[in-house]
């Protein structure tokens, strides 16, 4: 069997060049489904992988029906293919799912406009749903990723400053959500508890196994990575969890709107809100910062910051370290199940790294100052 994983970068047919974005396992090993974008009018298209023969998908997807009539609104802007789509429109967002698959995400949005805080954080209002589609208002203002990445703009007084009111939000949307009149309604929602992330943690690298079996250039990182597994595993379900609390399910930087620093932050996607330990939303956010400031996207100095900000909250709310390291691991582990060698060799790297300095200095959360020197 010859390996062929997804590149960054293909051209089809017509000359056309294209930067893969995602990449997913498909149903045979060697094969894969991308979202993939180029410039001009084509903008955004699912695509397939072959045992490296690239090939474009149809516009219109057999399992998103409604992507054919709505993608006449606006521009697609994310095409995860026979999964999901989003399309950009005048003033909102249209979110295309699987036949009756809007359900779900419709409820979610619904419970936030009565668990989130006003003063804290707003999210897009429900203009229009349907059993596959669900219209969002939009939200004005950059993300707290995207002003991590300016540096022509944003000055390290401005992200400072970002961050800071970021850290007060979050600290008032938990304590809120957890208020007596909110109970209820928090305790409606569906539990994501450490046997769910470990479980969803197993999904991940079953199908990476699956999909490296009999491959040479892999053996090596896949003792390594079932290794690693055991040790993730053994952390998220041998430690004694936190109590759980309103999470958003998939924070990152790029969810969280800025704004104009004077009105409340925006958040976005509660396709996987969840009752959760709070762990788990802080880890996966200090995951996506540490993934920036490896790949050179964010300076040390703005890594430090943000990153000093997500350990003062998870001290504010009594985060266990110990389970602010389980969750963070499992995050990297999924990334070192990831379809593209660079990011499971870099994920792999900072497994293995991990399990060394706790060897060493114990098992606790690594400190800014200490994270940063481990990376020098």
């Amino acid at each position: 069997m010859n390996w062929h994983p997804p590149r960054w970068n293909y051209t089809d047919d017509a000359g056309t060049p294209w930067r893969v974005r995602w990449a997913w396992p498909d149903k045979e090993p060697g094969e894969y489904l991308l979202e993939v974008v180029t410039a001009g009018p084509l903008g955004v298209r699912g695509a397939h992988l072959s045992q490296g023969h690239f090939e474009l998908l149809p516009e219109d997807d057999p399992q998103l029906p409604a992507l054919q009539t709505e993608r006449q609104r606006g521009e697609i802007i994310s095409h995860w293919p026979y999964m999901r789509a989003v399309i950009r429109a005048e003033g909102c967002y249209i979110k295309i799912f699987r036949p009756g698959g809007a359900a779900v995400p419709a409820e979610r949005c619904a419970q936030m406009d009565r668990l989130l805080d006003a003063g804290a954080f707003t999210a897009p209002k429900v203009l229009q749903s349907s059993p596959d589609t669900l219209v969002l208002s939009a939200l004005s203002g950059p993300t707290l990723g995207e002003i991590g990445e300016d540096y022509v703009t944003i000055g390290e007084k401005v992200f400072a400053g970002a961050w800071e009111k970021w850290s007060r939000a979050w600290l008032a949307q938990l304590s809120a959500a957890s208020d007596v009149s909110r109970r209820t309604i928090l305790g409606a929602m569906p539990v994501h508890s450490a046997e769910a992330e470990a479980n969803a943690v197993a999904r991940w690298l079953k199908r990476w196994l699956r999909h490296t079996a009999n491959v040479p250039e892999v053996s090596t990182q896949r003792d390594t990575l079932m290794a690693m597994a055991d040790y993730v595993m053994a952390n998220l379900l041998g430690s004694v969890p936190d109590p759980l609390v309103w999470a958003h399910g998939d924070l990152h930087d790029r969810q969280i709107i800025a704004g104009d620093g004077r009105s409340p932050f925006g958040l976005l996607d509660f396709d996987d809100a969840a009752q959760a330990e709070a762990a788990r939303d802080l880890a996966y956010l200090d995951f996506h910062l540490e993934r920036r400031l490896r790949r050179n996207s964010l300076t040390p100095a703005r890594y430090l910051k943000a990153h000093t900000e997500v350990l003062a909250v998870a001290r504010q709310l009594q985060v266990s370290p110990d389970r602010f390291d389980a969750y963070s691991d499992a995050r990297w582990l999924r990334l070192a199940c990831s379809s593209f060698p660079s990011g499971s060799t870099l994920a792999t790297r900072v497994l293995e790294e991990r399990v060394e300095h706790r060897r060493a200095f114990g098992s606790t959360t690594l400190t800014a100052a200490q994270s940063l020197g481990s990376r020098s």
